[in-house]
Parts: structure tokens; C-alpha cells; sequence
């Protein structure tokens, strides 16, 4: 019986070692396992979780199925185009609620301006439960705006927008966006540590502090009220040189009568009035005279006003946190139409999303490439056709024109001849009546 005993509690020991171990080596790659909240690659069956808006009504645009002119696999990179000029665009999908409380936030998409689009909008947005896809429109609350917006060559950039405590925070930098025909891969990782990262094909672009770039916060320090600058602060760096006169000579009209310039000789001074010649910049003109500039000995160098901790300044580490993210929708309004949207990712793994990228982006990307180059040098060898083809007519046309001037010129000449001919055979003497008479 202790025999047994001591078997048996030596199989349980080994047993609740083996357990622990195996938790042990498990739970990291639990821990490290990527959530994937959301991820689009539009399908056959994307209608299936996407909604288009039709707020706008007759101006509310609609999304085609369709991978472009240039792409690596036709069924594969088929995402949603705008089709139609100059309306509005509105479609959402709906997901189960999350907080990225506690853990980062990755927000990923691709979109392709194949239209060489000259204004609108590239962006998507993500919503919270009470938004829905048919009624979805540019006024819908939103909790991140993130993606390209171009309008003429002024305005080309990645807006940044977080909503905090229901107020649209714009952020604080520049982001150039790109605008060529190619699909451009758009991501944003915003971090628990209120950091964030902004990458455009997967290279990083911008980085930096949440409470920095936005004003998320009232600011810490403010100018004192109470500092007032001293009434004999000389903050004038140059004055007038005392010693520097102006010369006698100096001042010359702007105009002086043109000494070219003579009466009419039809000028009557009693109709016309006393004639006075026309005015002429005058070149001894200099301008207005001002005294040369010298070192003001006084000048104490620019005022700084000084500044104290704000008092109604309240420090919040929790900025990066958007509860309720249940949603993301493509909000836009396009001038010319024809931007592809594809590869929608949503995920609390950058690694994760640097990987989905490489499998998708990366490979279609380099498949669009080759496609425009070829439809590209296509384009210019039927150009260099065209062209040579109307250089060839246009020297056909000027031989056939040179050649008709030419038949023409010899055609007169032939007829002056004829005309000189029948002249000069008018023109022949005739013979004298008075020698006949003689005969």
C-alpha cells in the first residue's frame, strides 16, 4: 500500500509538472496571437457585409466590383470604384463593438487612383454602433478619419482625425499623400503608450506624441497674465543713422515734361487752352530719401513673455483609447471617379499587418507595375505612330501643295508665252503701200 502510494503521488507530481510546462510554452503564443477585428479583401460575397448609404439620394454615386486597369490576379484584386463624376459616396460594414483600451490599434487600407484624380476624397472612417450604413453621410459621428485627400495641386495630404469628447481633432503636421494611378498601401498604428505611426506602403512616414500632434489636451503652460513688458523695453534692433543727411540735391519730380514733345500745329490756345507737353519718368528721380540704417545701442533684444503651468490643464494618458469601434465605412465625395479601395484591415498587431500587407499589397502591387509599364510603352509606340504618321501627311500635303503651286506657276508661264507669241505676231511690219504703188 505505500508502494502504491508513492507511485501515485510521484504520477502526480509528473503530471501537474508536465501541465505547468505545457501552460508555460502555450500561453505566449496565446498571448501573442493577433485579433483581428475586421479584415476585407471584397469578395464575391462582400455585399454580403457592406451597406451602401443612399442618404444623398439621385447625388449618392455607386461602387462597382472591379480590380482596374492594372493588377496581379483579376478575381484577387478586385475591390470597390467609384463609377460615377461628380456625387457623393457612402457605404459601411458593421462588427462586433471593441475597445483598443490596453493594446495597440492598427487601422489598414489600400486604394488606387487610376483616374488621375484631380479632387477628392481617399479616406476611410471608423464608427460606433449608433451608425448605419444606409444612412451613413459626411455628418455621421465618427471615431478615426485616416486616408488620402487630394484637391487640385494646393491640397495633397493623409488626414489624422481622432474624436475626443465629441470634437474632430485634426492633426498638427503635414502628411503628403501619393496621387499617382498605382494602389498605395495607407496604415496607422496608434499605441497604449498615446504614441503613434503613420506608414504609406508599408515604409513609415510620420511618428510621434498623441498629445503633441493633436490638441487633445488644453496646453500645459500659458502666458503669464500678470507679465507685462517694461515700457522702456527697446525692442527696435535698427534706427535711424543721426549723422546720415539727406543731399541738397537729392530731391528731383517723379515727371518732367517731355522735351520731345511739340505743340500741334492745329493747337489753338484760346479754344484748346494753354498746351502743356506730356509727362516723362524723370531720370534723375531717386525716390524717397531715407537715412541709412545703424545698431540700436538700446535694443535689449524680442520681448519673450513668460509663462506659467496652466492651471486648467488636467494631464489624461488615456487619449489614444476610442471605445465602441463597431464599424468602418468609406465616406467621400469625388470629382472624377475611379478610385479602387481593397485590402480593409483592422487589427491590434502591427506585425501582423506588415505580414498581410507583403501577402496582398506587395504581390499586387508589383503586378500593377507591369501591366501600366506595358500599357504604357503601348501607349507611346502608338504615339510615335500617330505622330509620325502626321508628320508623314503633313510633308505629303506640303509636296502636294509645292508640287500644285509648281503646275500653276508653269501653267501661267506657258499662258504669257502664248500671250507674247500672239503679240509679237500682231506686231509684224506690213508692206509699204507707197512701194507697191512704185512696183
Amino acid at each position: 500500500l505505500k508502494l502504491q502510494l508513492v507511485h501515485l503521488f510521484e504520477f502526480d507530481i509528473t503530471s501537474i509538472g508536465m501541465n505547468l510546462l505545457f501552460l508555460a510554452l502555450a500561453l505566449p503564443l496565446v498571448l501573442c496571437e493577433p485579433h483581428v477585428y475586421f479584415k476585407e479583401e471584397f469578395d464575391s460575397s462582400y455585399t454580403d457585409r457592406w451597406v451602401e448609404s443612399t442618404h444623398k439620394g439621385a447625388d449618392q454615386g455607386k461602387f462597382k466590383h472591379t480590380a482596374g486597369k492594372y493588377y496581379n490576379d483579376a478575381e484577387k484584386d478586385k475591390g470597390i470604384q467609384t463609377s460615377e463624376d461628380a456625387k457623393f459616396y457612402g457605404t459601411l460594414a458593421k462588427f462586433s463593438p471593441f475597445s483598443n483600451e490596453g493594446k495597440p490599434l492598427v487601422v489598414q487600407f489600400q486604394v488606387k487612383h487610376e483616374q488621375s484624380i484631380d479632387c477628392g476624397g481617399g479616406y476611410l472612417k471608423l464608427v460606433g454602433s449608433d451608425v448605419e450604413g444606409k444612412s451613413f453621410h459626411g455628418e455621421s459621428p465618427y471615431k478615426i478619419m485616416f486616408g488620402p485627400d487630394i484637391c487640385g495641386s494646393s491640397t495633397k495630404k493623409v488626414h489624422v482625425i481622432f474624436n475626443y469628447n465629441g470634437k474632430n481633432l485634426l492633426i498638427k503636421k503635414e502628411i503628403a499623400c501619393k496621387d499617382d494611378e498605382l494602389s498605395h498601401l495607407y496604415t496607422l498604428i496608434v499605441k497604449p503608450d498615446n504614441t503613434y505611426e503613420v506608414l504609406i506602403d508599408n515604409e513609415k512616414v510620420e511618428s510621434g506624441n498623441l498629445e503633441d500632434d493633436w490638441d487633445f489636451l488644453l496646453p500645459k503652460k500659458i502666458k503669464d497674465p500678470s507679465a507685462k513688458k517694461p515700457e522702456d523695453w527697446v525692442d527696435q534692433e535698427k534706427i535711424d543713422d543721426p549723422d546720415d543727411k539727406k543731399p541738397e540735391d537729392y530731391d528731383k519730380p517723379k515727371t518732367i515734361p517731355d522735351p520731345k514733345a511739340k505743340k500741334p500745329d492745329d493747337w489753338d490756345d484760346e479754344m484748346d487752352g494753354e498746351y502743356e507737353p506730356p509727362q516723362i519718368p524723370n531720370p534723375e528721380f531717386k525716390g524717397e530719401w531715407k537715412p541709412k540704417q545703424i545698431d540700436n545701442p538700446k535694443y535689449k533684444g524680442p520681448w519673450i513673455h513668460p509663462e506659467i503651468d496652466n492651471p486648467e490643464y488636467k494631464p489624461d494618458d488615456k487619449v489614444y483609447i476610442q471605445k465602441d469601434i463597431a464599424g468602418v465605412g468609406f465616406d467621400l465625395w469625388q470629382v472624377k471617379s475611379g478610385s479602387i479601395f481593397d485590402n480593409v484591415l483592422i487589427t491590434d498587431d502591427a506585425d501582423y499587418a506588415k505580414k498581410y500587407a507583403e501577402e496582398t499589397f506587395k504581390k499586387q502591387i508589383e503586378g500593377e507595375k507591369k501591366m501600366k509599364d506595358k500599357a504604357d510603352e503601348e501607349q507611346r509606340k502608338k504615339d510615335e505612330e500617330e505622330e509620325k504618321k502626321r508628320k508623314e501627311e503633313e510633308e505629303a500635303k506640303k509636296k502636294e501643295e509645292a508640287e500644285k503651286k509648281k503646275e500653276e506657276g508653269d501653267t501661267k508661264a506657258d499662258t504669257e508665252k502664248t500671250e507674247d507669241k500672239a503679240e509679237e505676231k500682231t506686231e509684224e511690219p506690213q508692206p509699204d503701200d507707197s512701194k507697191k504703188d512704185e512696183l
